[in-house]
């Protein structure tokens, strides 16, 4: 069978199996909390918002239903985050001398028992609490920043001109918002037709799918040593010096604006995937109350930033340098957020997607402004740091938005969003710093932040 060098599609296959389902795990979970909570059925209507369903002695109740949701997020983030820290730092690094492949297939076989595993509690209604368990269960396999680290170096491979590296990562990140909207859409009609079992049915069968095209189709784009199979300690040596190497190697000046760029997407992940985890709780509170079926369409109005931001980096990145494309997207959360914090109709709700058009375009563009500054054998060692960071950013954010969140959901639940806006401040402060560099006479400097595809450094490829 003839191999291919395409990504894409595993990326589209995951980011539609996953936001199938997505949108429903903590709606699954409000729903069984409540039920033990209240001791009454969830109120199910096809109108546009519930709380008219919700006599005022509920809303104590549905004060502790949202404090229990957000802190069963916060435990099944944090049972996750270390394994899933370790898993993807070795695996993505260790691509560099054992390919990308495994980086991929291991996060998919990860995320189809964590997707058995939900349908398997829904279907037979088990305890809520062994869904914390499969977190960390699927968290040994890696998880979403070990296989966007592995696709990132994927295409790093494959791609030679810089501005090539840019528009490519953001088509990735365009396939992911692309069938994220699809089936955020799709799921709430889903949800409302045939209930929790046939949505997870139907996410497990297309990662099935998936994992036997990354195991079977897809090409690998690193050669792979094979006098070194049968023995993993220089192989494990090699790895460890390569993530040494990245940050020791080199001069001085590659090693801060490398250090500068890590830094600044994880603070900006960090609060965009923070605010992003308490937006389902949210809508699901009074005085918005949103139906499943509104939910999967604000889902799929979120997702559709990853079109809009891909559109973004092709039009800016034909006149404007790669700072001031990640300033803008950084405004872009910002601005959402502190709209998010005091929304409280429905049309307000879905305009604040408005202001956040561009707000997945700084991921792409730093990723791309990372990948020049480093040689081509340092690519695994490169994204295996960043995917580390991603997750420890994503992860501890939900665990601490989710925290917080529970904390101040009584009398402020907006407040969460507006620390979400303050925290902006940070990697906008960064990437003013960043932009310092800019300004200095450095020829590595100038190729790095400017949009021309040549390397930044000139270092040799470390072995």
């Amino acid at each position: 069978m003839k191999r291919l060098y395409f990504i894409e599609p595993i990326v589209a296959i995951y980011a539609f199996a996953s936001f199938m389902i997505y949108p429903l795990v903590q709606q699954y979970v409000y729903r069984r909390l409540w039920l033990e909570i209240t001791n009454s059925s969830y109120p199910v209507s096809d109108n546009t918002s519930q709380c008219a369903a919700n006599s005022s002695s509920h809303s104590r109740q549905q004060d502790e239903v949202q404090k229990a949701a957000s802190l069963f997020s916060m435990y099944s983030d944090l049972s996750s985050m270390i394994p899933s820290l370790i898993v993807t730092l070795l695996l993505v690094a260790y691509s560099d001398q054992r390919g990308r492949k495994i980086t991929i297939i291991m996060p998919l076989i990860g995320s189809l028992i964590y997707t058995l595993s939900f349908l398997a509690v829904s279907f037979f209604e088990l305890n809520i609490y062994l869904l914390i368990a499969a977190s960390f269960v699927s968290a040994l396999f890696g998880g979403i920043g070990t296989m966007l680290g592995g696709c990132f170096s994927y295409v790093a491979d494959l791609c030679e001109d810089g501005k090539q590296k840019t528009l490519r990562m953001a088509v990735v990140d365009m396939m992911i918002g692309l069938l994220a909207g699809v089936a955020s859409i799709s799921t709430g009609y889903f949800l409302h037709a045939v209930g929790f079992n046939w949505p997870f049915f139907t996410s497990a069968i297309f990662q099935a799918v998936n994992l036997l095209y990354a195991i079977f189709i897809l090409e690998e784009t690193r050669v792979i040593d094979l006098s070194e199979t049968g023995d993993c300690c220089p192989a494990m040596q090699k790895l460890v010096c390569g993530i040494y190497k990245l940050f020791a190697g080199g001069s001085s000046q590659r090693k801060w604006i490398l250090v500068l760029l890590i830094v600044t997407f994880s603070s900006l992940s960090f609060v965009n995937t923070g605010g992003l985890s308490m937006i389902t709780l949210y809508e699901l509170n009074e005085p918005l109350c949103w139906s499943e079926i509104l939910i999967g369409y604000g889902a799929a109005a979120s997702t559709s930033i990853f079109i809009t931001s891909f559109v973004g980096v092709y039009l800016f990145s034909l006149c404007l340098p790669n700072t001031a494309i990640v300033f803008i997207g950084m405004l872009s959360v910002a601005t959402s957020m502190f709209m998010t914090a005091f929304a409280k109709t429905t049309l307000i709700m879905f305009l604040v997607r408005i202001p956040a058009m561009f707000a997945i375009m700084p991921f792409p563009v730093l990723r791309s402004m990372m990948s020049k500054v480093v040689s081509k054998s340092e690519q695994g060692a490169l994204f295996a740091c960043v995917a580390f960071t991603e997750t420890l950013s994503t992860n501890g954010s939900s665990a601490v938005f989710s925290r917080i969140y529970a904390a101040t959901v009584a009398w402020c639940p907006g407040f969460i969003f507006l620390l979400g806006t303050g925290l902006c401040i940070i990697p906008i402060s960064l990437l003013g710093i960043l932009r310092c560099f800019h300004s200095m006479d450095s020829n590595d400097t100038q190729a790095l932040l400017s949009e021309d595809g040549t390397e930044a450094s000139d270092d040799p490829p470390v072995a």
